[in-house]
């Protein structure tokens, strides 16, 4: 029913998977060669392969993100050609490209996989000179070679780094778990070791005492991976050349083609616009917080370095409250239990503890049921480890589809985090941060797992316009924001005893503490994609670019050697290159979907959930999102309910 997680072996997995890739490439030349314009016979074989190569080549890859190691980098790095070679070829077949253009669909989901695959191959340059073909096929494999090598020498430079603090004075009241985590005996004395590894970084960062370690810690994250100015220059350049070979003016109008967004400038005018109604209460918030800065330890040159240590002593002055006091309750098993004790009464779905093989002991699988049927399969890592890339991320493995011989496919995904591992005096804990972060990416786990369409293509977030694939994952996230969704699992991991009214309250109160700052920074990151793909910058001139946006943007000027952009791997190495702007652009659809839904008793509102299952998450990317969403509500999403969700502009803070 579903794949085993395993690889046989990984010295030889390129060569299996050349010769799977021999095997697909003989079985498209026939499909090409044939009479056949029927869609049964093209279109429905083309996605079993797309299964069958997805089911060998994820689990390598997302072994070398989670148990990274010299022999997954080597197994990885020699795949990564031949894919691109195989896809390359692929995309400038002009006989399976003029077949393409021949079926006639009666069907909408095949309408719709007719329709994108002929746009795609467009876009991959079909039709390009046979010179111009090859220069294409060069062009993306490059750049796969590119994004990986930015991602390991970031992953390199994170694990190269470490602080040890040996005066106990300088962990000096930060949260008992954090201090835990740091501690170590170094030749029979007591440290504390911090690392550039998120959970650690953050701890410091957050409650660390000694503002120099601070800076020093800051500067060590921010000054990452030099060589990665080469590697940006580098993939600018090819994709610059690859939009102009497809007739665009620069990269960015090339990927708007397969965006929600209609135009560059929609995007850019909703952007400024964001920023314009932000910036008024953010320069509120920055000004109280040197002010407190200032009247708490007389800081009169108050840095970036120190925005995340004041900006928590500030609120738990303001509100009493900081994380530290609901850590405590929000133990991993209890809150991973409770979120999957959620989605199934919203979504009407049981979860299932599965015992099946997977690549670390920590990882936890559990098997999906719908109306008393297996219907998919999800698999939890959530803990930081050395081998493990840093962040968090779904990543989907197997698709719910009917294929070519009327066989039924399941879907299962892989939801991975970095939460801080158990230490030896407590449980793996998650501050309240890392609960949204979980509520997150089981939106983006679900939106594939409940897909009901049985194309492949556009099944799950297959197919999905890239600026909307977070709308599924910043709705449900909304949801871990509330009472009534909380006490559901919040208990305290020594006494069992409940999360209070007034820490929920406390939780509700500051979701939106600093939110014009926190919109300010996205949309800088937002503005700085989109226009760094707008023409060709190069060297200095991609900081100089970042400064003159955050001349609008950033209230606090960072330090010269702050390098944001040699660790911005969502563009470099995640896909999100002139897309950055699809969180915000999502955020629209997920706050007015999360209004729609919300239930102040209950949580939500099961009967209007009934309906995004089954409008938004079963159907995928079967139609254009603004029309499914039409469907589900009646009319589109609003940019107010955005601005509402943040209380920007509002009275009620």
């Amino acid at each position: 029913m579903f794949q085993t997680f395993h690889i046989e072996s990984l010295d030889t997995f390129p060569k299996e998977l050349e010769t799977l890739l021999d095997r697909q490439r003989s079985t498209i030349e026939t499909i090409t060669k044939s009479r056949k314009t029927d869609y049964a016979e093209i279109l429905k074989p083309l996605q079993d392969m797309d299964e069958e190569l997805a089911l060998f080549f994820t689990p390598l890859s997302h072994l070398n993100a989670v148990m990274n190691s010299d022999a997954t980098q080597k197994a990885y790095e020699a795949s990564i050609p031949l894919l691109s070679k195989f896809s390359s070829e692929i995309a400038q077949n002009e006989a399976l490209f003029h077949k393409m253009e021949k079926i006639i669909a009666t069907e909408e989901e095949a309408q719709t996989v007719v329709r994108n695959e002929v746009r795609d191959f467009v876009l991959s340059g079909v039709k390009l000179p046979h010179d111009q073909k090859k220069r294409m096929e060069e062009i993306s494999l490059q750049l796969s070679e590119l994004s990986n090598s930015f991602s390991q020498n970031l992953l390199d430079a994170t694990n190269a780094y470490e602080l040890i603090i040996e005066d106990d004075k300088d962990v000096e009241g930060m949260p008992q778990s954090d201090i835990d985590a740091a501690r170590e005996e170094k030749e029979g004395k007591t440290v504390y070791r911090f690392t550039l590894q998120l959970p650690s970084y953050l701890a410091y960062m957050t409650y660390g005492p000694n503002r120099t370690y601070r800076e020093e810690l800051s500067k060590a994250y921010s000054t990452r991976a030099p060589q990665n100015a080469d590697v940006i220059d580098h993939i600018l350049v090819l994709k610059q050349e690859k939009a102009k070979m497809l007739g665009f003016d620069n990269y960015a109008q090339y990927a708007l083609e397969t965006r929600d967004a209609d135009s560059q400038e929609e995007v850019l005018s909703f952007l400024n616009d964001l920023a314009d109604a932000a910036l008024s209460q953010a320069k509120e918030e920055i000004s109280a917080l040197k002010s407190y800065a200032k009247e708490t330890d007389d800081i009169d040159d108050f840095n970036t370095y120190d925005m995340a240590y004041y900006s928590e002593k500030l609120k738990k002055e303001k509100f009493d409250f900081d994380d530290t006091m609901t850590k405590p309750y929000f133990e991993q098993e209890k809150v991973l239990r409770g979120m999957l004790d959620i989605v199934s009464e919203l979504f009407s779905v049981t979860f299932t503890s599965a015992d099946v093989p997977t690549w670390h002991h920590c990882v936890k699988p559990f098997d999906i049921y719908e109306n008393g049927m297996l219907s998919g399969r999800i698999y939890f890592d959530l803990e930081a480890r050395k081998e493990k890339r840093g962040g968090a991320w779904m990543n989907d493995w197997e698709t719910h589809f009917t294929d070519s011989r009327k066989k039924s496919h399941l879907p299962s995904a892989f939801v991975v985090c970095n939460f801080a591992p158990p230490s030896n005096t407590s449980p793996s804990l998650l501050r309240h941060d890392d609960v949204v972060t979980l509520f997150h990416e089981m939106g983006h786990a679900i939106h594939h797992l409940f897909g009901k369409c049985h194309e492949r293509s556009v099944s799950g977030i297959n197919g999905v316009a890239w600026d909307v694939v977070e709308f599924p994952s910043q709705f449900l996230e909304n949801f871990a924001y509330e009472a009534a969704i909380l006490k559901r699992f919040g208990f305290h991991y020594e006494t069992g005893e409940s999360i209070s009214e007034e820490l929920l309250s406390k939780i509700k109160e500051t979701k939106n503490f600093q939110a014009a700052l926190g919109i300010l920074r996205q949309v800088e990151f937002s503005l700085f994609d989109f226009q760094l793909h707008q023409k060709l910058y190069q060297g200095e001139e991609v900081q100089a670019l970042l400064d003159r946006i955050r001349e609008k943007t950033s209230l606090l000027k960072a330090p010269a050697y702050n390098k944001f952009q040699h660790g911005f791997a969502h563009i470099f190495a995640g896909g999100y290159a002139a897309g950055y702007y699809s969180y915000k652009w999502a955020e629209v659809l997920s706050a007015d979907a999360f209004f729609a839904c919300l239930d102040q008793k209950e949580g939500f509102n099961k009967e209007r959930a009934k309906g995004y299952k089954e409008y938004i998450l079963a159907k995928g990317g079967s139609k254009e999102m603004r029309e499914l969403y039409r469907e589900w509500l009646g009319r589109k999403a609003e940019v107010q309910s955005l601005l509402r969700l943040y209380e920007i502009g509002s009275q009620e803070k």
